[in-house]
This record gives structure tokens, C-alpha cells and sequence, in this order.
């Protein structure tokens, strides 16, 4: 069989498509973004998306989204708005999928456990631990000594997926790179503007914006913990939630303004009894405003920027101040009616208490309770730094359930 050869995206450089180790395709057929992208479709982090949690419990009913299915989500939204603004759509969907493939178990409450316990090796952040596996836990290419560099990515397809391109030094809660990932980091930002975020990465990030917020309306609707006829009333206890997690500077009158535009949408629903029906509307509903905030975005910066291909840094994206909020607002109905719920805090609690007591259980014994892939980092680490951002490494890598289990196995009495 005679294969084609692969046309590159012609806006993006040798620089753009450069591997930190170079790594000549197998086979041809294929662009390097492609490859990247098959790269993180095969790779074992992305499969332990599946069970860990998105916002939902994953086990609590078969109808919420994992990680891993609002991952898939997130990159066809954004496959399709950075296709439309002259990315490369291998590049953006690679992007997308891997944009939270580093986040622990429990979701952010388990990244909240462990930032508490990473203060002395340099703090804890899903961006950061998704660059991090990467560029080095994620088993697919080593240099000539045996030292992991993860899956090898390009260096636009790493920049793609770097939501804070700056370390903890820079900002200790908000960062996407530890101190021990500089090298690789900073040979990916080599000609970067300093602090600037890829045109790649805000198509990214919109994207998960739209995905998630959209996605968790809809899982809250279905599971019974979001009743959309007290929505409006509650719309004082939303604005705070969004105020404080997601739009700082979100004012009353934009928060009232964003619930008149959503409820006047034919799509909008006013009630919901999870008949057959109602699933179809509620569906109509996702597809509706998945295209609404995608949409408004491409024809925002289109308008600005005009016709040509908008990659790297030679644009930013522009998302019209009114569909921001909103987002906003979707994002704090799953706030306040999931995530702020009475009776999720019992669940966030033991999550938390599994978390700090499976980390001191994995450093105790150590390097007995370590994965096979964690062990070379072990024996380089230098002190007791080192050692304890292994095996915070490790229990990040789990998935929900793995983490119950191997705590229940570690802290077995008798």
C-alpha cells in the first residue's frame, strides 16, 4: 500500500513542530500533530480518565460525566472553533483531550487535598501534574540514558495544552509547571512571549469552559440535584457562586441580564421530568449552547482579526462579555446545587481524609508501594522533597476507586 505523505498545517514552523527529542515517524502518512494526538489517544493516563470524577460522582448512576467523557466533549468543541480560526485540528483536539489528563482523583476536591500536603516540595496543581505527565510519568519515549521525557510531544502541541504557562513562583495557586519540569518547559517556551498564553491554548480553554458548564447543567438535570424550576429564585445564591469561583467581577444587573437571555431561549426548558421527551429537549438544549458560546467566540475574534489563519501568538480569542457571563452562570448551578450541596460535604470529607492518609500509607512504605514507572524517580530523588513529590505523583494517578482501594489496602489493621 502506497501511502500518501503528509501536508503540514502550513501556518505552523519546523520550531512549532519540533519534538524535544528527536523522533523520526515510523511510518509516513501522518502530520506531527497527529502523531501527538495519537500519542495521548493510546496513552495510559487518558484511560484513567474514565473512572475519576468530573463533577459527579462517576459510580453514583451511569448517566454523568467522567473526566475522561467531558475530556472527549471539550475536543470536539475545540477541534471545530480552532478549526474554524486556522488551527490545526489534530493539534487542538490533542490539546483538548489531554487539557486535564494530570488531575487526580475526586476531582478538584482531590487536588485541594493534595496542595495541602505538597507545600514543602513545591505545591499541587492539575496543570501543572498534566504537564508533568507529559512531559515525564507517561511511559512512551526515553532519552539515551533511560530518563522518561513522557510522550515526546511537539512543542506547539505541549504549549496547546498549557492553560498557565509560569511556574508556582510566579503565582503558587494558579501554574502550570513545577521547578523540577523547567527544562522541558522552558525549551517548549523558547520564543514565546513571557506570561503570553497560545492562541491554541485559549481555544482550549473556551472549550472546556463551554463543554463543562454546559455538560454539568445537563448531568445535574438528569440526576435530579439540579431542579430547573428553582433556578430563577435562587439566582442571588448563583451569582455569589459565580462571583467567588468564577467571575470575579461579575456584577448583579450581568447576572440577571444572563438569566433573562438563557430563559428566553426556545430551547431553554421549564421543567424537566426525564421522559423521553424531555431527554430530547434537554439534548437540543447542550447542542443549542454548545454552538452559542463556540460561535459567538469565532465570529468575535474573526471580527477582529479578520480571515487568516490565528495560531500561536498571533492572536488572542475573543469571547463576548455577555456569553462569558452566562458560562459563568451555567458553571454556578453546578456549583451551588452539587458542588455546595448539604450532602456532598460527608463525601468531600472522607475524600479528603482518603487522600492525606493514602499519601502518608504510600510514603511510609515506599518504594514497596510505588508503580513500576514511579520507581526510577524514587531512587533519583535527592531528599525527602523529592521523594515526597513521588509519591504524591503516584496517588495522583489513580483513578476514584484505585484510590479507595489501594487505601483500604495499605491501612488494612491486622
Amino acid at each position: 500500500m502506497v501511502l500518501r505523505p503528509a501536508i503540514e498545517h502550513s501556518a505552523y514552523d519546523g520550531d512549532a513542530r519540533e519534538r524535544f527529542l528527536d523522533e523520526p515517524a515510523k511510518r509516513p502518512g501522518r502530520t506531527e500533530f497527529s502523531r501527538d494526538r495519537a500519542r495521548i489517544i493510546h496513552s495510559f493516563a487518558l484511560r484513567r480518565l474514565a473512572a475519576k470524577t468530573q463533577v459527579a460522582v462517576p459510580w453514583a448512576s451511569d448517566f454523568p460525566r467522567t473526566r475522561l467523557s467531558h475530556s472527549l466533549e471539550c475536543a470536539q468543541v475545540g477541534r471545530e472553533l480552532g478549526a474554524a480560526l486556522g488551527a490545526d485540528p489534530d493539534l487542538m483536539e490533542g490539546a483538548c483531550l489531554a487539557h486535564d489528563i494530570g488531575h487526580p482523583p475526586f476531582g478538584h476536591n482531590g487536588e485541594d487535598a493534595l496542595a495541602e500536603i505538597a507545600t514543602s516540595c513545591g505545591g499541587f496543581e492539575g496543570n501543572a501534574q498534566s504537564f508533568r505527565l507529559l512531559t515525564r510519568i507517561e511511559a512512551k519515549t526515553v532519552d539515551e540514558a533511560g530518563i522518561s521525557v513522557g510522550l515526546n510531544l511537539t512543542r506547539a502541541s505541549l504549549d496547546a495544552a498549557t492553560k498557565y504557562p509560569w511556574s508556582n513562583l510566579e503565582n503558587s495557586k494558579k501554574f502550570g509547571v513545577y521547578q523540577d519540569d523547567l527544562p522541558i518547559f522552558n525549551w517548549m517556551r523558547e520564543g514565546a512571549p513571557t506570561g503570553y498564553t497560545s492562541m491554541e491554548a485559549q481555544i482550549m480553554d473556551w472549550s472546556d469552559d463551554v463543554a463543562y458548564s454546559v455538560h454539568d447543567l445537563e448531568d445535574g438535570l438528569v440526576t435530579g440535584q439540579v431542579v430547573i424550576e428553582k433556578i430563577e429564585s435562587n439566582l442571588s445564591e448563583l451569582f455569589k457562586v459565580a462571583q467567588e469561583s468564577y467571575l470575579a467581577d461579575i456584577t448583579t444587573s450581568e447576572a440577571e441580564s444572563a438569566m433573562a437571555s438563557l430563559r428566553s431561549l426556545s430551547c431553554w426548558p421549564t421543567s424537566f421530568d426525564r421522559s423521553h421527551r424531555h431527554l430530547a429537549r434537554l439534548k437540543d438544549l447542550t447542542s443549542q449552547l454548545v454552538g452559542r458560546y463556540a460561535l459567538a467566540a469565532e465570529r468575535e475574534t474573526r471580527a477582529k482579526y479578520g480571515v487568516t489563519d490565528l495560531v500561536r501568538y498571533n492572536a488572542d480569542l475573543v469571547v463576548p462579555r455577555p456569553h462569558r457571563v452566562e458560562v459563568a452562570l451555567l458553571k454556578s448551578i453546578a456549583g451551588y446545587y452539587i458542588i455546595q450541596a448539604e450532602d456532598s460535604q460527608d463525601r468531600y470529607a472522607k475524600q479528603r481524609t482518603t487522600i492525606h492518609r493514602l499519601v502518608e500509607a504510600v510514603r511510609a512504605g515506599a518504594p514497596g508501594t510505588l508503580e513500576s514507572f514511579f520507581l526510577q524517580e524514587w531512587e533519583r530523588a535527592s531528599d525527602e522533597s523529592d521523594k515526597l513529590r513521588v509519591v504524591i505523583d503516584q496517588v495522583a494517578s489513580l483513578t476514584d476507586m484505585g484510590a479507595y482501594l489501594l487505601h483500604d489496602k495499605l491501612t488494612k489493621v491486622g
